[in-house]
């Protein structure tokens, strides 16, 4: 257990100023929380001038499953009007923004470019830059550290909501900086005002922050389901389950046709860093393979910090391919536009290509990474303990 992070929400009370006299808005789920787990939202309505909530993925208080959309309603705790920015349309309009002086977003990120949350900001962000409505991040950890960013490049042709801009998947930021590399790099042009924490450094991880973790969505159980979900959310793409429908989604990947020892083997055989393979059996409740035995894998961590999700991903699917035979395909998404759903994962259809290697690919995403780097540090809110002690010698 480390130190206990004060994020943003915890620190209103130091920015009132910003605050008082507003109408606010906010974007939030159930992870805007305070340090002692009361809701952001019920904290604004009682001692501020709340006029609107904008509801993103699964909704302003989480009770809705991935890609359902969301209807506008009236919140039963505030009596606050909620306004979707998850349904038809995935912005809010002019007239859900009218009479708000000041938009909030609080929501726990979990560091994936394939994460719906994000985009929500940067959607919101620009219609509030449109009408000249300053917007204010309360800052949160990024749960998988602000260092070792990975990953591919986003080709135009392949952008949806699951990868609207041409940065990596890992892309080590928090929101607070994500919102202001995209407000900067993408011409978004809104008045953006980030509340940082206080005692994050960028080389935490989540077991370090001293904060409960609450799901951020029914589908990220745990801080080591983010940990992989860069991975193995390439599994959404596959004919293959990513264990949504059981308790360890993103953890435990399978089908009915593998043999889990043979896939386990397989795949330690790769030496993916950080973790460990076990061969399991698991019956989706929901979702893919929905009551039919699956076999496959779970993924153990066991070096948070030398887990690199995006190559270990590419190995895990690549080698599912190999094993699966006929059984194995690329799927078409249920919710954005394109014809494969791994093409808007990836970033391109370099995964699709007949005979590409784990090698081939891992090549990619060290080069498309070191693209990022070249202006990744220029979005840094937070230093790190590590990069500190280097330079003063300690």
């Amino acid at each position: 257990m480390g130190r206990t992070v004060l994020c943003g929400a915890d620190r209103v009370h130091e920015y009132g100023s910003l605050f008082y006299g507003k109408r606010l808005g906010l974007i939030t789920n159930p992870t805007g929380l305070r340090k002692d787990l009361s809701s952001t939202a019920d904290y604004l309505a009682g001692g501020y001038s709340l006029k609107a909530m904008y509801a993103p993925e699964h909704g302003v208080r989480g009770d809705r499953q991935d890609g359902q959309d969301i209807q506008s309603y009236m919140d039963k705790n505030t009596g606050v009007q909620v306004f979707s920015v998850y349904g038809e349309k995935r912005a809010p309009s002019d007239e859900m923004l009218d009479g708000i002086d000041l938009m909030i977003y609080d929501i726990q990120d979990v560091g994936s470019r394939y994460y719906t949350y994000i985009y929500s900001m940067a959607n919101c962000m620009e219609a509030c830059g449109r009408l000249g409505i300053p917007f204010v991040v309360l800052d949160r950890p990024n749960p998988i550290s602000g260092l070792w960013p990975e990953g591919t490049h986003m080709e135009d042709h392949c952008r949806s909501f699951i990868g609207m801009y041409d940065f990596p998947q890992r892309y080590a930021l928090t929101c607070g900086e994500l919102a202001r590399m995209i407000n900067e790099r993408f011409d978004i042009g809104v008045y953006l005002t980030v509340i940082p924490m206080k005692g994050w450094s960028r080389d935490m991880m989540w077991f370090q922050t001293g904060l409960t973790w609450v799901s951020p969505s029914p589908n990220m159980p745990t801080p080591e389901a983010a940990l992989l979900y860069n991975g193995t959310g390439m599994f959404e793409g596959t004919t293959l389950s990513e264990g949504r429908g059981t308790t360890h989604p993103f953890e435990v990947i399978g089908a009915p046709w593998l043999d889990a020892g043979y896939f386990a083997r397989a795949l330690e055989e790769r030496k993916c860093p950080g973790v460990r393979f076990r061969p399991v059996s698991f019956i989706p409740m929901f979702h893919k393979h929905a009551g039919i035995l699956c076999h496959g894998v779970q993924v153990h961590v066991t070096d948070w910090f030398k887990v690199r999700p995006v190559e270990l991903g590419v190995n895990m699917v690549l080698v599912a391919k190999e094993q699966s035979g006929r059984y194995f395909s690329f799927t078409p998404p249920k919710h954005e536009v394109g014809d494969y759903t791994m093409d808007l994962l990836f970033g391109s259809p370099g995964m699709r290509r007949e005979g590409v290697s784990p090698e081939e690919i891992g090549q990619k995403i060290r080069r498309d990474t070191g693209d990022y780097v070249k202006y990744w540090k220029d979005y840094w809110e937070y230093g790190c303990e590590e990069l500190r002690s280097v330079k003063t010698g300690n």
